[in-house]
This record gives C-alpha cells, sequence and structure tokens, in this order.
C-alpha cells in the first residue's frame, strides 16, 4: 500500500509515505502498521468496515458527489448516535456521551488538504498529462515543469507555488479537458483559432459577451475584435467586461473600441473629494468672474 508505506524494515520498523505522515500529523493520529501476511492482525478492521457498509450502504446508494455523500452520512451518523444508547453508560445515548465529552477534546482544525503531487511537463498546446488524461494550463505556463495535485474530484495544477489551471477531475481514458480562457493569450496572435479551435467548441460566455460575440461574427475582422474583447477580461476581468458589453449594446452599438472606450473610462481614478475650509480661511466677499473690472483699471491709468 503505497499510499501509506513505502518500505517494510524488520519487525514494526515502517517508512510511511510523506503525504500520510503529514495527515496523521494533522489529525494526531499515530499509525500502527500491520505485519504483513498476518490476517489475524487485520480482521477488527475489516469487521469494522463491514459493520458499517452494512449499517449505512445497504442497499447500495448513488450520490451526485463527495460533498453530498458526506453530508448525508453525517446527517446518518448523527441519528445513529442519537437513537442508541452507549455501550458502556446504557443509560445515555451515545450522542450524549460524546455532547458531555466534546469540551475536552482537541478543536477541528479543518479537513487535510490530502492530494497525490506528481512533477510533469507542458506541451507546446499548453496540455499536461496525468493519469490518462489530459489537461489545460495557462499558456504562461509552458516551456517550464509545473507540479499535478490530483484530488478525489478535482485537478489542481502550479507553478512556482501558483495556480495555473484547475479542472474537475477526469477518470476516463484518453480525455482532454479545456479550459478557455487559458488559450485567449495565444489568440492575439492566432484570431482565426476563435472559430476553430478545439478549446474554444461549445464555449458558453456571458449574455452580453455572448451577444457581441454573435453581432460580431458577421463582420470582416469580427475575431480580431472579440480577441482584444476577450483579453480584457485578463485585465479588467469578467464581471467589469461583461457590463461594459451590456452599457455597449444598450446604446445600440457592439466594435470592441466603444466597449474598450467604456472600460478605460471606468479605469480612471475617482475625482478628488472637497476639502472642507476652515471658517477663518473663508472669504467674506467672494470674487466676481466680472472682466469690465480691467476697462475700470485702463480708465484709472
Amino acid at each position: 500500500m503505497k499510499t501509506a508505506v513505502e518500505t517494510i524494515f524488520v519487525g514494526k520498523g515502517r517508512l510511511y509515505n510523506r503525504r500520510f505522515l503529514r495527515m496523521c500529523s494533522h489529525y494526531l493520529v499515530d499509525p500502527v502498521a500491520c505485519t504483513p501476511a498476518s490476517g489475524w492482525e487485520k480482521g477488527q478492521v475489516e469487521n469494522q468496515v463491514g459493520l458499517v457498509r452494512e449499517r449505512f450502504f445497504t442497499p447500495r446508494l448513488r450520490f451526485k458527489n463527495l460533498e453530498e455523500l458526506n453530508a448525508w452520512l453525517l446527517d446518518k451518523c448523527i441519528a445513529y448516535a442519537k437513537a442508541h444508547r452507549h455501550p458502556e453508560l446504557v443509560d445515555q445515548t451515545i450522542w450524549e456521551v460524546f455532547e458531555a465529552e466534546r469540551p475536552k477534546l482537541v478543536p477541528y482544525t479543518g479537513r487535510f488538504d490530502g492530494f497525490h503531487a506528481v512533477t510533469a511537463s507542458v506541451s507546446k498546446t499548453c496540455l499536461v498529462r496525468f493519469d490518462n488524461n489530459k489537461y489545460s494550463v495557462a499558456a504562461s505556463a509552458v516551456g517550464r515543469p509545473v507540479e499535478v495535485q490530483a484530488y478525489a474530484d478535482r485537478i489542481v495544477i502550479r507553478q512556482d507555488g501558483r495556480i495555473v489551471a484547475e479542472h474537475p477531475r477526469s477518470f476516463g481514458r484518453g480525455d482532454t479537458v479545456y479550459d478557455p480562457w487559458h488559450y485567449v493569450p495565444v489568440l492575439a496572435r492566432k484570431p482565426g483559432a476563435l472559430r476553430n479551435g478545439a478549446p474554444f467548441k461549445d464555449w458558453v460566455l456571458p449574455a452580453a459577451l455572448e451577444r457581441i460575440r454573435r453581432k460580431l461574427a458577421s463582420t470582416d475582422d469580427g475575431n480580431r475584435q472579440m480577441v482584444d474583447i476577450l483579453n480584457a477580461v485578463l485585465t479588467d476581468g469578467l464581471p467589469a467586461v461583461e457590463a461594459a458589453c451590456a452599457k455597449a449594446l444598450s446604446h445600440g452599438v457592439h466594435s470592441a473600441d466603444v466597449v474598450l472606450n467604456i472600460l478605460a473610462r471606468q479605469r480612471e481614478p475617482a475625482p478628488p473629494a472637497n476639502i472642507m475650509t476652515p471658517a477663518a480661511l473663508t472669504l467674506r466677499h467672494a470674487p466676481i468672474a466680472d472682466c469690465a473690472r480691467y476697462d475700470n483699471l485702463r480708465r484709472t491709468i
């Protein structure tokens, strides 16, 4: 079981997996390894697994995701604890004994960040291979190795500590999982890929951006203009660009120049706040904008 023990030494000596030891440290668990080929040492654990399977998972159930399973299991465990007596303190339920013991327990520090990490290279097409599948990464990550962190439900890819991709984990074989936003910087050099590129097939954009895209599709340089708008998302954020597109459409225009102009005006700093004038410096006679005073000066001279 390489996920827990990497090397077996003489007697009870073990070299545990580094990530397994970190999990034990997180939950304050002292691991005890069984002896190889000694089934009688594992019986108690296997009996407990069978008991839980029979108690909560018979008949076999189906869940949409791991979060739904954990929430259902927590409710079942609490209901069971409230309905059954404690095996030793028979005058109390399991839940009552737990509630009395809770103040003395070590506080829960949260879920352990458990993942399987491997190093991988990034192809020229911004793809990383892991477990017989490919996942896209940000175009800026091409040319340097990355660390793939595989969770039970997702894949997180980091480079120099920075997240360059995050995808739902695929358990198929030969699948390619794209995030179209990873390829937006590349579109500046190849705007035609927006129409035919594999990462952009069936790409669902927010409503305002999709309306702009459909209107620009009928113009000669529509792809180039749409690429300029999509690149603005990388600097201004998707909500700001979507709002700018909606504002442009409300005025009956849809060109990239108008959308980018709206974004530029939004980036302008707000006017400075007015400074309150102290009473001692307040003018008694406010100046009057009257150019006729210069004529009076001429007559005086």
